[in-house]
């Protein structure tokens, strides 16, 4: 690969690691920043829910406004305002200026989430576009594996708006970055609303948004609440609960690999393999928690799982929505996508908060296993058509 294409991808994929980061700070930060504005946890939390719900929200109707957008233009518009929100953030005086330069973020988090797949693969050449996609994969399993504790580091020793005020700092370095090294990429036409219906008519994209909220929302039934279940079910202490989300994350870049190397020569097979191996994890957690370190090779496998279902749903959306309708069909992933985070984190506090947390695996195993039945009955088989 020509270096042409590699400093705009690896642009994209640091890019990938910061907005990921920004979006998992607040996690790790949420009691300094309930205590700088004399507010209970609870409260801070909806930094966090409702970052989420803009993402869910505005996904589609920023990507639709932005669709005639030059592409070069847009990408670095959106990492500039990313990053000067980061900065409010970080001299926020009251928890409602806070707020809004978070909902500022999750503005940019919903536009560059759209457009970061489909200009990854239009920056090389076809034959790395299963690479590109990786990688933009690997920067979010970076971010899972590094950026959230190194963002609660810096909080503790110097202040959670030092956190924001490195994450701005990021910014503004991959902003100018890309601003040398991006190349100018036709617009293949704008969207319209008028277009939207008939895309909506592509069963494929169907198939696929429904499949991605199921196995998301089981997912997340889960994930959402792995931190309590780890300590209350499988009795780990903060320190081991900690180096087995690190090792989560770290094999997230195996499962990255896998896609690259794999994906292209089975592709239906590598797909149904991903929905019953995630399932099959569900399952398994309560019994592998009964049985202590087993949880850690198990949570290995699931992050594996996890980051090859991501990265291969991202380059389907791709692949089945036609050219210039892609990055508004990345929109509706992605608002999907937070969607199925939203059902399932509400589905696994319902069974947190009635004292079962040690069941939250098989509530999102029963749900994966529609999940699972609708991959290999509508899904895989509408796609077998495009292979």
């Amino acid at each position: 690969m020509h270096h042409k294409e590699w400093l705009p991808l690896l642009g994209l994929t640091f890019s990938a690691f910061i907005f990921n980061t920004s979006e998992f700070m607040p996690i790790g930060l949420l009691t300094d920043i309930a205590a700088s504005f004399q507010r209970s946890e609870a409260s801070a939390g909806l930094l966090i829910s409702v970052y989420a719900l803009v993402v869910m929200l505005m996904s589609l109707p920023l990507m639709l406004l932005a669709s005639r957008a030059d592409f070069r233009r847009l990408l670095l518009g959106t990492l500039l305002v990313f990053a000067l929100c980061q900065t409010l953030s970080a001299t926020a005086q009251s928890f409602g200026m806070l707020m809004l330069s978070r909902i500022g973020v999750a503005c940019t988090h919903a536009i560059f989430w759209s457009i970061a797949s489909p200009l990854a693969v239009r920056v090389v050449s076809e034959e790395f576009h299963s690479l590109a996609l990786s990688l933009i994969a690997t920067g979010t399993s970076v971010a899972m594996i590094a950026g959230m504790p190194l963002g609660r580091l810096i909080g503790l020793y110097l202040g959670w708006r030092m956190t924001f005020a490195c994450v701005a700092a990021a910014g503004f370095l991959a902003f100018g970055f890309l601003f040398f090294v991006f190349p100018r990429l036709s617009n293949p036409g704008g969207f319209s609303l008028r277009e939207l219906p008939e895309l909506l008519k592509n069963r494929n994209l169907l198939s696929l948004y429904a499949f991605t909220l199921l196995l998301v929302s089981s997912y997340y039934i889960c994930y959402s609440y792995i931190e309590p279940f780890l300590a209350q079910a499988a009795g780990f202490g903060e320190t081991l609960v900690t180096e087995t989300l690190t090792l989560y994350g770290a094999c997230g870049l195996f499962g990255s690999f896998l896609y690259a190397r794999c994906f292209e020569k089975k592709p239906i097979a590598f797909i149904r393999i991903i929905a019953l191996a995630m399932t099959a994890a569900l399952f398994l957690l309560d019994p592998a928690a009964r049985h202590g370190l087993l949880v850690l090779p198990l949570c290995a496998f699931w992050g594996i799982a996890v980051t090859a279902f991501n990265v291969t749903m991202q380059g389907e959306t791709i692949h089945v929505a036609p050219g210039k309708a892609a990055p508004v069909a990345t929109a509706i992933y992605s608002g999907i996508y937070n969607l199925g985070i939203s059902a399932g984190s509400w589905i696994g506090g319902l069974v947190a908060a009635n004292g079962a947390i040690h069941m939250i695996g098989y509530a999102g195993g029963l749900l994966g296993v529609l999940a699972v039945l609708f991959c290999f009955l509508v899904f895989t088989r509408l796609l077998k058509a495009l292979f």
